[in-house]
């Protein structure tokens, strides 16, 4: 298995491309803002030809670089229809000016091929087998994928801005929602075996182990508590 990730843009917003193995087909995972050029190199430094992008929302950090991606590599696009619009829509999105200086190229819009994300799906791209889980709280939107362990990795999971390494994902822009994060938390992330890998939209690497025994919010859903007793952080 191969997964190789960088940060992109103002947000450091973390990009992946994962495939069984280098020289083989791959699919792209939030190409963000200013990622183009990023993907672009993974693909060449590994030898790989791209199939397909999918989203874990719609927020302009996570798919700023998906129209330019998509049309490069006549690729389809797959994001949950909760947030869709916010491709062409960022600034709803978000609730406020995207402020253009800092984000400098931008394509709005949608790349020309879409498909629509359902929970439980499982995406076969790529000889991979990616499970989705719809996961609202940041976005209506949001979810999650997840890769099986194989011999050579343990289970991964791709939290986007669900699970970060000792915090969430924010809840106070247009969509999102306090409740609906702890219960994705609380549904999604606890029944996960702590050897699995979180590979997060922002900032560094974890475990569920790790993020059982450390995060806050984890730490209050696993005791029953609801948003009333939540700490306020996450990006």
């Amino acid at each position: 298995m191969l997964i190789a990730g960088f940060p992109a843009g103002a947000w450091g917003t973390n990009c992946f491309l994962v495939a069984p193995a280098a020289g083989e087909e791959c699919v792209i995972i939030d190409p963000g803002h200013q990622a183009a050029a990023g993907v672009e190199e993974t693909l060449r430094k590994h030898r790989l030809k791209p199939v397909a992008v999918v989203l874990t929302h719609g927020h302009i950090d996570h798919v700023a670089s998906v129209v330019p991606v998509c049309g490069a590599h006549g690729v389809p696009a797959w994001i949950h229809p909760e947030d869709r619009y916010m491709m062409a829509e960022p600034e709803k999105a978000i609730g406020r000016s995207i402020g253009m200086p800092l984000m400098g190229e931008l394509t709005v819009g949608e790349p020309d091929d879409v498909k629509e994300l359902t929970d439980g799906a499982k995406l076969e791209l790529a000889g991979l087998e990616l499970s989705v889980t719809h996961a609202p709280g940041h976005t209506k939107g949001s979810v999650t994928f997840g890769l099986p362990e194989s011999a050579d990795i343990p289970p991964v999971f791709f939290s986007g801005d669900l699970l970060f390494a000792g915090s969430i994902g924010r809840t106070d822009m247009p969509g999102g929602s306090m409740d609906d994060m702890l219960e994705s938390l609380a549904r999604v992330v606890l029944p996960l075996d702590d050897a699995t890998v979180v590979l997060p939209g922002h900032n560094e690497y974890t475990t569920i182990g790790q993020e059982r025994a450390t995060n806050p919010y984890l730490r209050q859903v696993a005791a029953g508590l609801g948003s009333a007793d939540a700490p306020r952080r996450g990006m």
